[in-house]
């Protein structure tokens, strides 16, 4: 894995939503989260600068689901049902990409993927 900056495209499974970002750190950032909805989504993200996201195809296409403090905000198609990404929690100006739904990447080669305790969040304190 590299931890060089890449860019990235990524799309849902059924194509009706795509969109750009950066990774600071290039997929070397592949993580789960053990918070009640992550834990139960199990998909792998990568982290992005929120000010590079862009949706480039879509975004009327997409739904937001949020709970508790609204911060986290998931996103996902509406078609197909697939989460393309989120906005953090515990840094807004970071956002986690599905590692899925990023062209060229191989989620099954970044096993076993680091989880993060996000049932003990510190915005939960």
């Amino acid at each position: 894995m590299t931890d060089q900056a890449v860019d990235i495209t990524a799309t849902c499974h059924c194509g009706a939503v795509s969109l750009t970002a950066t990774l600071p750190h290039g997929l070397s950032t592949a993580g789960r989260c053990t918070c009640s909805f992550c834990a139960r989504r199990q998909a792998a993200a990568v982290t992005a600068t929120t000010a590079s996201l862009k949706i480039t195809k879509g975004a009327d296409n997409l739904s937001l689901y949020t709970w508790g403090t609204g911060t986290a905000q998931h996103y996902f198609c509406k078609t197909c049902g697939i989460y393309t990404h989120h906005q953090r929690r515990i840094d807004p100006s970071q956002c986690g990409i599905n590692l899925g739904c990023i062209q060229g990447a191989k989620p099954w080669e970044h096993d076993p993927v680091p989880w993060s305790d996000g049932i003990n969040h510190p915005s939960d304190r």
